[in-house]
């Protein structure tokens, strides 16, 4: 049996044999007392890459965000964000659940809003308005493809916010994608942000985990909701050692991901009907539309999927694929070559003409 190409998400990978020996020789203890010496570690470690006071280790990037807007906002307030964005897309509802707010989401470009759209969101300060507490940005935009926010974007969107007294918060659930693919320190990324998100298990192919960093005073507050949403854990050294590894192993290998997303990209370009701007794929993840094949995203995966390469669709024509450390580039070129012999002859092929029966 051939093995399964998995492009649905870089949230496939597996564990490495070196990550696994980290694993299992990680010197453990009680991490909710704060006695876990790995734990606390890679919390101090990831503190200084990002350029803040603390950080604290939970179970997934999704709490992360979920305790950040819990503390920057109260019940009734109103978060800017762009529409694609994770916390509105694929967080259940849990903004609204857990912290009783309103998204406003704003139409930015591929995931990426001015800071015009931040002031023209901001509510006027009324008894009968919400008020407009928080902005938060994607770093990289996911639903956006990929796309990294330029420097002085990020800049300028935190200044407008602050100006007008408001929090801001980064998801930056892939922001390591963004230094690889930028140049640009994750310091210097997050500067002017009051709380950022940092997930382990997507580019950075840990099985478990992600932190949420900010000052030592956002901290506290944000222990206390790592309590009530129950991300509070025990001798969780052995999930954390896996990040340490990753940050050792894992970072400047990000690079072979986004050549392995632009030779996708490529090949696919190619295929009759696809529609894909490949200068669009500045990281990890490839978009594509389909509409023009006759097919649906859906025909197209179920397709794929029994050639042995998965990827997800997006929409009734969109589809993404992306790449991580468990494909490599022959991988990739084997997933272009299934792509194109599967899809190379729907305008005109029998399988063309089955669909459109």
């Amino acid at each position: 049996m051939v093995d399964l190409i998995d492009l649905y998400s870089d949230t496939a990978t597996r564990p490495s044999t070196g990550m696994r020996a980290a694993i299992a020789s990680a010197p453990v203890g009680d991490e909710q007392k704060g006695e876990d010496p790995t734990v606390n570690a890679l919390q101090d470690r990831v503190a200084a890459l990002l350029g803040v006071e603390a950080a604290l280790y939970l179970p997934s990037a999704t709490m992360a965000n979920a305790i950040a807007v819990k503390v920057h906002t109260h019940p009734g307030d109103e978060v800017i964000l762009d529409r694609s964005a994770h916390i509105v897309q694929a967080e259940a509802g849990g903004a609204a659940m857990l912290s009783g707010v309103l998204l406003h989401s704003v139409a930015g470009e591929r995931g990426v809003f001015t800071e015009q759209q931040v002031e023209e969101s901001i509510r006027r300060d009324a008894p009968n308005y919400p008020p407009t507490r928080l902005v938060c940005v994607e770093q990289t935009t996911n639903l956006g493809g990929g796309r990294v926010w330029p420097l002085e974007q990020l800049r300028a969107v935190a200044e407008t916010a602050h100006r007008h007294h408001l929090r801001t918060h980064m998801d930056g659930a892939r922001l390591m994608n963004a230094v690889i693919a930028s140049g640009i320190p994750a310091h210097e990324q997050t500067r002017g942000y009051d709380s950022i998100t940092f997930c382990l298990t997507k580019g950075l192919g840990c099985p478990v985990g992600a932190l949420v960093a900010g000052s030592q005073e956002f901290i506290r507050t944000a222990r206390r909701y790592k309590q009530v949403f129950g991300g509070a854990m025990r001798q969780a050294g052995i999930i954390a050692a896996a990040g340490l590894y990753a940050l050792d192993h894992n970072v400047e290998r990000l690079a072979e991901d986004h050549a392995n997303a632009r030779i996708f990209a490529r090949g696919i370009a190619e295929i009759p009907g696809i529609a894909i701007n490949s200068e669009h794929v500045e990281t990890n993840l490839v978009f594509f539309d389909v509409s023009g094949t006759g097919f649906t995203a859906a025909d197209v995966v179920a397709r794929l999927l029994a050639r042995g390469v998965r990827v997800g669709a997006q929409g009734p024509t969109r589809i993404r694929a992306v790449t991580h450390l468990d494909v490599s580039r022959a991988d990739i070129e084997r997933a272009v070559t299934i792509a194109q012999e599967t899809l190379g002859k729907t305008q005109t092929g029998a399988l063309g003409r089955q669909h459109l029966s």
